[in-house]
């Protein structure tokens, strides 16, 4: 199903600190190329989120550390 303002989709991500796997939210509201922070719900460690929403409405999404 394709990403929009009404269907929101889950990612599985993986910690770039602790290494669990935890779903984010991504909201296509905030255009096709989105960074932000977001904390791990697992260790509390601040990560960098960046999000490309592709025009099929699929979406690529990548972590890195707050601290690279």
């Amino acid at each position: 199903m394709p990403l929009d303002d009404e269907n929101p989709a889950e990612d599985l991500v993986q910690c770039p600190y602790c290494g669990e796997f935890v779903e984010i939210t991504l909201d296509s509201a905030g255009g096709r190329v989105q960074n932000y922070v977001e904390d791990c719900e697992v260790c509390c460690r601040p990560w960098n989120v960046t999000v490309h929403l592709r025009a099929d409405g699929s979406a690529s999404v990548t972590l890195s550390a707050q601290d690279e």
